[in-house]
């Protein structure tokens, strides 16, 4: 299998190993329609080996753990269960080590499919399959998702409490050997002041991820926002407004903005632009060219319909070209905003507030999560690249 492919199984009683060449931890997680479990019990896991219809099997560390999916006493409120891993040596990371999960007949032992994830490296936790329903049929989808905060990373992203691990307990007092000697009368000496507190530990890469809870969020660069309220996706129709004005009272600039549509393993699917204002049969759609960024509000407009977007693309970048030639120096007050079409409200917004002598800009990216909601990731990486067939190549490499 390939990342985001998928098989319909034709056992009801499914397990899924993982095999690497060091020892994991794997789990298995029941998730409902939201991407979230109902209560720590549907974390099943060498602690927990026992869920509604999932259960966890060590291999001792002479074989692979695995997690069994048996279909039919999984509950009706459980949408998937994902298979999750993660090296048991602590803070080691998969780079090297890329793991293999096997998904077979639970009852014969036949393989019905396998798949490694691609191209790890930082990543001490991953996704590596899900075990999902459609109608009345069960699948299963090749993830590969990872994790650069652990197994807790990933428990906490699907509602799992995770608690802080507690203070080792105090020695017990020594009985000592003979009475203690009469206390002698000394002066009391001025409390010692408190500790300071510890410092805080440094940022995991890819965590403190917001959502929309608070209402409208401006991002910096490289900053990311999941496009969810109160555990929910928002909308499932967004609006992405892109807008400059030339800079210092300069000439007219004719930017075009775009986006670009990719699947899970960064390759290209389509590109929408001013030649191509429908792709992904009506799914995206461009307003159209702006020859001279003059007015006031957005310049270009690209709608997603993000509930209509097919399920090999997981994800799309967005670009401002200037196929003249002109530098982005010659830009003022470039900047992309995240707008709820059936209201007008601005949900995210990203001002470049830098510039490079290059006449491409990758303004902003949209991931499709394994649990089915979207991110947004501010970008503002510039290139030497005047059209967008220029940009799918820098484009993957931003995903």
């Amino acid at each position: 299998m390939t990342p985001g492919s998928n098989i319909p199984l034709t056992a009801a009683r499914v397990t899924v190993d993982v095999a690497a060449p060091v020892r994991l931890d794997v789990s298995g997680l029941l998730l409902t329609a939201d991407g979230k479990v109902r209560s720590d019990a549907d974390f099943v896991f060498y602690n927990q080996p026992a869920g509604p219809g999932v259960t966890y099997r060590s291999g001792g560390g002479s074989a692979p753990d695995a997690i069994t999916v048996d279909t039919a006493a999984v509950p009706p409120d459980i949408d998937k269960i994902v298979v999750t891993a993660s090296p048991d040596a602590a803070g080691q990371t998969f780079q090297g080590i890329e793991p293999t999960a096997t998904i077979r007949d639970a009852d014969g032992g036949a393989a019905l499919a396998s798949f490694t994830p691609p191209r790890l490296g930082a990543e001490t936790a991953l996704v590596v399959v899900e075990i999902y329903r459609r109608g009345d049929q069960w699948k299963a989808r090749a993830v590969g998702q990872g994790y650069a905060d652990g197994l807790a990373g990933i428990a906490t992203d699907f509602g799992v409490t995770v608690e802080e691990p507690a203070a080792a307990p105090a020695a017990p007092p020594q009985r000592p050997a003979a009475p203690p000697a009469p206390p002698v009368a000394t002066p009391m000496a001025p409390a010692a002041p408190p500790a300071p507190p510890a410092p805080p530990a440094p940022p995991v890469p890819g965590a403190g991820k917001v959502n929309l809870d608070k209402g409208r969020v401006s991002l910096q660069k490289n900053q990311t926002v999941s496009l969810v309220k109160g555990g929910r996706p928002l909308l499932s129709r967004v609006q992405m407004g892109l807008g400059w004005e030339p800079a210092f009272r300069g000439k007219d600039i004719d930017l075009d903005a775009s986006v670009i549509a990719y699947g899970p393993q960064r390759n290209h699917i389509d590109s929408c632009y001013f030649g191509k204002l429908t792709i992904l049969n009506g799914a995206i759609k461009h307003s159209g060219d702006n020859l001279t960024g003059e007015g006031g509000g957005d310049d270009e407009v690209i709608v997603v319909d993000l509930g209509r977007i097919p399920q090999e693309v997981t994800g799309l970048v967005f670009t401002v070209n200037s196929f003249s030639g002109q530098k982005f120096t010659e830009v003022a007050k470039a900047y992309c905003r995240l707008v709820d079409p059936a209201t007008g409200e601005e949900l995210v917004r990203f001002d470049l507030t830098g510039a490079e002598p290059q006449t491409g800009v990758m303004m902003a990216k949209l991931i499709r999560q394994f649990s089915g909601e979207w991110d947004m990731t501010a970008l503002g990486d510039f290139v030497k690249a005047r059209t967008v067939r220029n940009m799918v190549k820098p484009g993957a490499a931003a995903l």
